[in-house]
């Protein structure tokens, strides 16, 4: 048992357990499969009903008996004081508790009870398995990490418990690109796991220099990219520059694992703990190999109520093939940030904002949505709907995290505004360049 493992059953997440029901589900049959994913999908629906106000309030009056007309619960719907969404019976100390990444523009709390949050990880367990990867894998992790005190060394103890050592990723100038290639060098590290945006930065460091990472890494085995969508050329450029297989992970930090590729090619929807659909403009589920939007819901989670939740993406699904439980993703739109350039040559990924934008989230909930735009070299402009104006304590907050996560010497205003108006996808990028535009 890993450290990871040791730290989850100690704090009651009961992943044994968790994992014991993934085996029993993965062995039905499909038609067994469906039934049961049908009959927990209602069961989910009229626990939240009887024991969750906000769901109540949300559904109506009565339960609707077919399941199009109930209704779809978005992401403003949730930008609620977490006490007032959570089911009866569960409190936040005994719950998992998370806030979203803000990627979508739109950044919420949420809750898992345990067992759901246990599932969550049996499943990526799962997943990973397909690669010979578990929790004592060692992992060159490309991400972001809060500067401020207690942020960074939760996730350094984070970090230890699960093997993986982090190469931040707000700073990504060749210089400390061949930093990184030095350190993985010098380790036996057996995945890369980060930021699309990040790795294929890096991938093109390293064909630049003619240099395969596999043949300098001996003990690496899969490059799995996560939270931003990976093009056609993105694929081709990773496999190429680190010389491994290239595995898309899709999900959401309020869901679960969403989408994983499978060796036979395939990228597997979780059915296990979700119950996927895709829908129109009425929220009406449409056939497959139509677009649309993407509703989860989870099978297990009764503290808080992920039932036809909009993600935020729009997709195309496959129907189960060969005798499988498993539907795959055929297409996904969505989740794509653009790259900033800083006044001292410094590349940094959009989602560096997420920490900039997040310590508002924090202190005050006021945010509500939001986007930020590189004008100039120097200049950012952060398109904000809030309840109302930020104070001047807030505005002073944002330009130390400027400082803090990019450099100094940035200007920034701050654009108050009623409404953002959404690309044709629906799905909003938390960060635009628009440094090509000028």
């Amino acid at each position: 048992m890993s450290l990871f493992e040791v730290i989850l059953k100690v704090k009651g997440f009961p992943l044994a357990e968790a994992r014991k029901q993934l085996v029993t589900l993965q062995r039905m049959s499909v038609d067994e499969f469906i039934h049961w994913q049908e009959r927990q999908k209602w069961e989910q629906v009229k626990f939240h009903y009887n024991n969750n106000a906000f769901y109540k309030e949300k559904v109506g009056k009565y339960l609707p008996e077919k399941w199009e007309d109930l209704p779809a619960i978005t992401k403003k719907d949730l930008q609620k004081p977490l006490p007032q969404l959570l089911s009866k019976g569960y409190t936040i100390k005994d719950t998992h508790v998370g806030n979203t990444s803000g990627s979508s523009g739109v950044p919420f709390y949420y809750a898992k009870d345990k067992f759901s949050h246990a599932m969550t990880w049996a499943v990526i367990t799962d997943r990973y398995s397909m690669y010979g990867l578990d929790f004592s894998s060692k992992q060159a992790r490309f991400y972001g990490i809060p500067k401020e005190f207690v942020g960074y060394w939760k996730e350094q103890i984070k970090d230890r418990a699960m093997n993986r050592r982090r190469f931040p990723v707000f700073d990504l100038s060749d210089a400390v690109l061949n930093k990184f290639l030095n350190r993985i060098k010098n380790n036996n590290f057996e995945y890369l796991y980060g930021y699309t945006s990040s790795l294929v930065l890096f991938a093109r460091f390293l064909i630049q220099k003619n240099i395969v990472l596999k043949d300098v890494c001996k003990t690496l085995k899969v490059c799995i990219t996560t939270s931003e969508l990976s093009t056609d050329e993105d694929h081709m450029l990773l496999e190429k520059a680190f010389g491994l297989p290239h595995i898309r992970e899709y999900g959401a930090s309020e869901t679960c694992l969403m989408g994983f590729d499978a060796p036979d090619g395939k990228w597997r929807l979780t059915e296990e703990s979700l119950y996927n659909e895709v829908v129109g403009d009425n929220y009406t589920p449409l056939p497959y190999g139509a677009e649309g939007n993407i509703l989860c819901t989870s099978l297990f989670n009764k503290a808080f109520p992920i039932i036809r939740y909009q993600v935020g993406d729009m997709a195309v699904l496959k129907d189960r093939e060969d005798n499988s439980i498993y539907r795959s993703i055929d297409k996904l739109v969505g989740r794509t940030n653009d790259v900033a350039i800083l006044p001292s040559g410094k590349v940094s990924p959009g989602l560096t904002f997420y920490y900039v934008s997040r310590s508002i989230l924090e202190s005050s909930g006021v945010l509500k949505e939001f986007i930020i735009r590189q004008t100039a070299l120097d200049h950012f402009v952060f398109d904000v709907v809030a309840d109302r104006d930020l104070t001047a304590a807030e505005i002073e907050q944002i330009k130390e995290k400027i400082t803090l996560y990019l450099e100094p010497g940035i200007n920034y205003s701050i654009n108050r505004i009623d409404k953002i108006d959404r690309p044709a996808s629906g799905k909003l990028k938390h960060f635009y360049s628009e440094l090509k535009k000028n």
